[in-house]
């Protein structure tokens, strides 16, 4: 069998804004056919790291790799031109136009073949192919965060970034989220997620990282760091 092929790494990653450091050598990497999870306490260092990976603060030590090309540094724009999508926690859709429309928006800068990935999007995500003429800001957050994650993926993106996919939502949209994360996985494109629902995250996951305070605490398979006792302790809350 072909050993898994790191599409993403960050190595020795020292970054923050203006003079404050706010990851202190982080590592970690995504593999061709992983969902990775991020999990730690607020402050860790979880979204800063994906914001580092997009260009969108200085890092001082370290790179970013892609596909093994160093890509430290890169404009926001032109990481996100190499096929790298991101879907934010909030602002993430364009509420005042439907489904479709944004799904097409999520195509500007690969058209061809539009129309084929919007009704994979529609078989991915069938709750959106019977909204597609709503208003995006008509719907339900679980929904809205559907619309976002296909409009991201409308690229066919080398890997996805998911920063707090679930956050405010309710039990059944998480796990209609968590479900869908790993359809997107099975259908080739491998997943970076930041998340607080570390219980259900990790359920997914392949493997995961338990940042603290900008640094590696923890890393392991997604079963691994579930069974850990620390980090059990520390985010789990009680077993089932």
């Amino acid at each position: 069998m072909a050993e898994a092929k790191k599409v993403l790494e960050l190595s020795d990653i020292h970054a923050g804004y203006g003079d404050t450091d706010i990851l202190h050598g982080i590592n970690m990497h995504v593999c061709d056919d992983e969902v990775v999870v991020v999990i730690g306490p607020n402050g860790a260092g979880k979204s800063t790291a994906v914001k580092a990976i997009l260009g969108l603060l200085n890092i001082r030590k370290g790179d970013v790799l892609l596909n093994e090309q160093v890509i430290t540094g890169t404009p926001p724009e032109k990481v996100i031109n190499q096929r790298v999508s991101y879907v934010p926690q909030t602002h993430n859709v364009f509420v005042s136009l439907t489904v479709q429309e944004n799904l097409e928006m999520g195509a500007w800068t690969v058209p061809e073949g539009m129309n084929d990935r919007i009704e994979r999007m529609y078989e991915m995500f069938p709750d959106l192919a019977e909204k597609r003429r709503q208003a995006a800001g008509s719907l339900s957050g679980g929904q809205r965060q559907m619309v976002a994650m296909a409009k991201a993926l409308m690229v066919d993106p080398e890997v996805l970034l998911l920063d707090e996919p679930t956050a405010g939502l309710s039990p059944l949209y998480r796990s209609v989220i968590f479900s869908a994360v790993q359809s997107i996985k099975d259908n080739g494109v491998p997943v970076l997620m930041v998340e607080q629902n570390a219980k259900q995250a990790l359920g997914v996951a392949d493997r995961g990282y338990v940042l603290v305070d900008g640094s590696n605490r923890h890393t392991g398979t997604g079963q691994e760091l579930r069974e850990d006792p620390e980090v059990a302790r520390m985010f789990l809350g009680a077993r089932d």
